[in-house]
């Protein structure tokens, strides 16, 4: 199993045991950046994925496309979870850049927070899109 497979396999069978084995997949200085987190090193990655798990209901990760190129590699995801019973998807991106062992060094996950998360409450939503369509082109 190459480094790309290998990296989408854990993380879709991801659950909170597999945490301990981070190291596998991750490098000891591994640099990690998504829309709320900007941290470096193993542990503050792994504090990054637990928090996920205790503030999170049932979150798992479908990657749809996975492809590397030497010591690069992209994924296109679909990130699903349920927040106080509500069932939430995010979709998004991520690249991903490699030691020579395989491991990821940099993480750097893309995706719209405002609009995959803050659009779809209910205050905040409303003011949000109606600046979006005041924004788009031709409007």
């Amino acid at each position: 199993m190459n480094a790309v497979e290998r990296f989408r396999h854990y993380f879709e069978q991801l659950q909170p045991a597999d945490l301990a084995r981070i190291g596998e997949v991750y490098g000891a200085h591994a640099h990690f950046r998504d829309p709320f987190n900007e941290v470096r090193g193993l542990a503050a990655v792994r504090r990054v994925f637990e928090h996920m798990f205790e503030t999170l209901e049932a979150p798992r990760f479908e990657v749809l496309d996975a492809f590397g190129s030497g010591e690069q590699a992209f994924l296109t995801w679909n990130f699903r979870f349920r927040l106080r019973g509500r069932e939430m998807q995010i979709h998004g991106s991520s690249h991903l850049k490699l030691a020579p062992d395989g491991k990821v060094i940099y993480h750097r996950d893309y995706w719209d927070a405002a609009e995959e998360l803050w659009e779809r409450v209910p205050l905040l939503g409303a003011l949000l899109r109606r600046l979006k369509r005041r924004l788009r082109a031709g409007s």
